[in-house]
Protein backbone atom coordinates (compact mmCIF):
# COMPACT_ATOMS: atom_id res chain seq x y z
CA UNK A 1 0.00 0.00 0.00
CA UNK A 2 2.59 2.81 0.91
CA UNK A 3 4.37 2.00 -2.82
CA UNK A 4 0.58 2.63 -4.20
CA UNK A 5 -0.03 5.61 -2.10
CA UNK A 6 3.57 7.43 -3.26
CA UNK A 7 2.69 6.89 -6.95
CA UNK A 8 -0.61 7.88 -6.71
CA UNK A 9 0.12 10.62 -4.98
CA UNK A 10 2.67 11.46 -7.22
CA UNK A 11 0.72 11.22 -10.70
CA UNK A 12 -2.45 13.26 -8.51
CA UNK A 13 0.39 16.13 -7.74
CA UNK A 14 1.96 16.05 -11.21
CA UNK A 15 -1.72 15.60 -13.32
CA UNK A 16 -0.96 19.29 -14.78
CA UNK A 17 3.00 18.52 -15.87
CA UNK A 18 1.58 15.59 -17.23
CA UNK A 19 -1.06 17.28 -19.16
CA UNK A 20 1.42 19.82 -20.58
CA UNK A 21 3.58 16.75 -21.87
CA UNK A 22 0.96 14.90 -23.42
CA UNK A 23 -0.57 18.36 -25.26
CA UNK A 24 3.15 19.02 -26.31
CA UNK A 25 3.06 15.22 -27.97
CA UNK A 26 4.71 12.83 -25.38
CA UNK A 27 3.34 9.75 -26.20
CA UNK A 28 1.41 7.45 -23.37
CA UNK A 29 3.66 4.83 -23.16
CA UNK A 30 6.57 7.88 -22.23
CA UNK A 31 4.42 8.49 -19.28
CA UNK A 32 3.87 5.55 -18.56
CA UNK A 33 7.57 4.49 -18.59
CA UNK A 34 8.19 7.63 -16.89
CA UNK A 35 5.81 7.41 -13.85
CA UNK A 36 6.39 3.24 -13.68
CA UNK A 37 10.52 4.57 -13.90
CA UNK A 38 10.04 7.07 -10.69
CA UNK A 39 7.95 4.26 -8.78
CA UNK A 40 10.68 1.53 -9.66
CA UNK A 41 13.16 3.76 -8.31
CA UNK A 42 11.59 4.22 -5.07
CA UNK A 43 10.99 0.28 -4.67
CA UNK A 44 14.80 -0.01 -5.53
CA UNK A 45 16.16 2.39 -3.18
CA UNK A 46 14.00 0.54 -0.63
CA UNK A 47 15.02 -2.81 -1.69
CA UNK A 48 19.15 -1.71 -1.69
CA UNK A 49 18.51 -0.58 1.76
CA UNK A 50 16.55 -3.77 2.79
CA UNK A 51 19.53 -6.18 1.28
CA UNK A 52 22.60 -3.80 2.76
CA UNK A 53 20.58 -3.88 6.43
CA UNK A 54 20.01 -7.82 5.74
CA UNK A 55 23.92 -7.95 5.01
CA UNK A 56 24.79 -6.38 8.08
CA UNK A 57 22.68 -7.84 10.51
CA UNK A 58 22.89 -11.71 8.26
CA UNK A 59 24.58 -13.45 11.96
CA UNK A 60 21.54 -12.32 13.21
CA UNK A 61 19.74 -13.87 10.51
CA UNK A 62 21.60 -17.12 10.74
CA UNK A 63 20.56 -17.73 14.05
CA UNK A 64 16.46 -16.92 13.76
CA UNK A 65 16.02 -18.88 10.62
CA UNK A 66 16.96 -22.65 10.56
CA UNK A 67 18.67 -24.04 7.56
CA UNK A 68 19.91 -20.80 5.97
CA UNK A 69 23.11 -19.83 5.84
CA UNK A 70 24.43 -16.48 6.52
CA UNK A 71 24.39 -15.61 2.75
CA UNK A 72 22.28 -17.58 1.43
CA UNK A 73 21.99 -16.84 -2.66
CA UNK A 74 18.15 -18.19 -2.64
CA UNK A 75 16.83 -15.35 0.13
CA UNK A 76 19.00 -12.94 -1.10
CA UNK A 77 17.77 -13.67 -4.55
CA UNK A 78 13.94 -14.15 -4.32
CA UNK A 79 13.11 -11.58 -1.50
CA UNK A 80 13.83 -8.54 -3.79
CA UNK A 81 12.76 -10.44 -7.34
CA UNK A 82 8.66 -11.06 -5.03
CA UNK A 83 9.11 -7.15 -3.55
CA UNK A 84 10.02 -5.49 -7.16
CA UNK A 85 7.45 -7.49 -8.68
CA UNK A 86 4.97 -6.67 -6.42
CA UNK A 87 6.13 -2.94 -5.93
CA UNK A 88 5.75 -3.03 -10.26
CA UNK A 89 2.24 -4.36 -9.80
CA UNK A 90 1.67 -1.45 -7.65
CA UNK A 91 2.61 1.35 -10.18
CA UNK A 92 0.67 -0.04 -12.83
CA UNK A 93 -2.71 1.41 -11.88
CA UNK A 94 -1.63 4.96 -11.20
CA UNK A 95 1.19 4.97 -14.19
CA UNK A 96 -2.02 3.73 -16.32
CA UNK A 97 -4.23 6.47 -14.82
CA UNK A 98 -1.73 9.12 -15.47
CA UNK A 99 -1.11 7.57 -19.08
CA UNK A 100 -4.77 8.42 -19.68
CA UNK A 101 -5.15 11.83 -18.58
CA UNK A 102 -7.12 13.83 -20.64
CA UNK A 103 -4.75 17.04 -21.66
CA UNK A 104 -7.28 19.28 -22.24
CA UNK A 105 -9.40 18.72 -18.77
CA UNK A 106 -6.19 18.76 -16.99
CA UNK A 107 -5.00 22.25 -18.45
CA UNK A 108 -8.49 23.81 -18.09
CA UNK A 109 -7.83 23.03 -14.21
CA UNK A 110 -4.36 24.46 -14.03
Amino acid sequence: MPIYGTVSLLVTERAYEIGIRLALGAGRTSILGLILGQGMALAGAGIALGIAGALVLSRLLETLLYGVGTLDLMTFATAPALLAGVALVACMNPARRAAAVDPIVTLRRG
